[in-house]
Order: structure tokens, then C-alpha cells, then sequence
């Protein structure tokens, strides 16, 4: 049943994809007095409004691979809304850079939380967009992120974590959690130890989740970003490009997704 489903999802995505029009837009909103600049997608052909999904950047900033991801979703039929978690479109260029500012918001989960939500009143507040049905994805950082807003209990349909941070200092409340949630992980990730695995399939089950939990094969951390590999040389980092467990955590994503919305 699952391949039925799968492979009917998408023959609609092609089928969509052949006749849309996809456009980009710069957009700024506001938190607490800052500035945060975001990217927002989607088809200008489609008819009527949609699904909303939040993309939450790597711990480098919002860059062109969270726009990019953010144009394939619209592709699929949503509006997506690649967001601005560091104010400003700050991006780091350094790793130091990139721990620094990844961890003002990991150390302040409420800066992180506000900033979140402004995005999503940002998102529901287009046009095309379904107030009704919002999602959230994330990667690295942002898989760490998003999980986190699903911790909160915000409402969120779904939340999908691409090879994000598993750990947490505000684990989840029994009953709290209102989005269904997915984990992409990396089979061999070492950012993400055993114990962190252990302590998280049972802080979800505790918490009376509704989630899943897939590690790809020997994929290791950044996997779903073709640029990880020219930036672990550069750095000395465990990042590499898996295109297959790219491509397949992207189609269980867009299952998960349907399933979710259509709930």
C-alpha cells in the first residue's frame, strides 16, 4: 500500500510540476524589533490556496540551499517559506561563525521560538496559503529547530528533521506534542550519538508522539546537501552528499507530508 500511495503522490507531483509557474520573493518580518529576511515560493499557476511549509536553514544561515529547497517544495503544490532564524539574512561563512550564531538561538530557546513564529504569521499571511494546514522542515540546525517547535507544542501539522540534532534540554510534555513528527537521519552520523537516539525515541514515546524514525543506510551528517563534501574538505568536518538517501528521504518526506495534511 505504501508504494500505491507513493508512486499515485507522485505521478500528481510530475503532473503538477509540467504546468507550474514557480516564482520566488524576497520578504522581511519582524520579531522583537529585528529584522528577519526570508525567501517565500510558490507556483503562480496553481489555483486557490494550499499548504504551508517552513524551511529551516543549516547552522551556516538562510543561504540558496534553503531557498532552493523552498522552490522544490513549491514544486510539489505548497507555499514554502525559507526562513530567517539569525536576523538580517546573517550567514556565517566560518564553522566558529556558524556555532556562534547557531548557538544565541539553541541557548535562548524563546529568541528562537518568537522568531519561528513571526515566520509562520509571515507564511499564513500570504495569499496562497492555507492557515489550516502548516508544516515545518529543517536541516541540521533547523531539523534541530523544528523538532523543538514540535517539543513546544506549537501547531504544527508535521515536522520533518533532515540529519538535525536529536538532543535537548526541554524534552517533551506528555500530550504536548501536536505535530506528527519525522526524523531523516544519518546512519552514520557522529554528530549523533547512540544514547542521543536512545533518549529520543523514548522522550517521543513518553510524550504519546505520533512519529517515525529513519536512518539511511551510511549516510552521514549534512547527506541531503550536494555541497557538503567540497565544505567537509575545506573545514576538516564528517560531511558528505548521499544522493541516495537524499532522494529517498525526500520522497518518504512528501509521503509523510500528504499523509499529514490529509489527516
Amino acid at each position: 500500500m505504501r508504494h500505491l500511495i507513493l508512486f499515485t503522490f507522485l505521478a500528481l507531483g510530475l503532473a503538477t510540476s509540467a504546468h507550474a509557474k514557480v516564482v520566488g520573493e524576497e520578504i522581511d518580518y519582524q520579531s522583537n524589533g529585528t529584522t528577519l529576511k526570508g525567501y517565500l515560493a510558490y507556483d503562480k499557476a496553481a489555483k486557490g490556496k494550499r499548504p504551508g511549509v517552513l524551511v529551516v536553514h543549516e547552522w551556516w544561515g538562510h543561504n540558496e540551499y534553503a531557498r532552493k529547497r523552498a522552490r522544490m517544495l513549491a514544486e510539489l503544490g505548497y507555499v514554502a517559506l525559507a526562513v530567517d532564524m539569525y536576523g538580517d539574512g546573517k550567514q556565517a561563512a566560518h564553522p566558529d561563525d556558524a556555532q556562534k550564531f547557531s548557538s544565541e538561538i539553541a541557548s535562548n530557546m524563546p529568541l528562537g521560538q518568537a522568531r519561528f513564529e513571526a515566520a509562520m504569521a509571515a507564511l499564513k499571511k500570504h495569499k496562497t496559503t492555507d492557515n489550516s494546514d502548516i508544516a515545518a522542515i529543517g536541516y541540521c540546525f533547523g531539523g534541530a529547530v523544528v523538532l523543538q517547535m514540535a517539543r513546544e507544542g506549537l501547531d504544527l501539522d508535521a515536522v520533518v528533521s533532515f540529519h538535525g540534532s536529536l538532543g535537548t534540554t526541554q524534552p517533551a510534555k506528555a500530550g504536548t506534542v501536536k505535530a506528527k513528527v519525522m526524523v531523516a537521519h544519518g546512519g552514520a552520523d557522529p554528530f549523533v550519538k547512540p544514547e542521543q537516539i536512545t533518549g529520543f525515541l523514548s522522550e517521543m514515546n513518553q510524550a504519546g508522539a505520533d512519529y517515525r524514525f529513519t536512518a539511511y543506510g551510511s549516510a552521514l551528517h549534512s547527506f541531503t546537501n550536494p555541497d557538503a563534501d567540497g565544505v567537509g574538505e575545506k573545514f576538516n568536518l564528517p560531511l558528505k552528499y548521499n544522493k541516495q538517501a537524499d532522494e529517498e528521504s525526500w520522497r518518504d518526506m512528501q509521503v509523510f507530508l500528504q499523509q499529514a495534511f490529509a489527516d
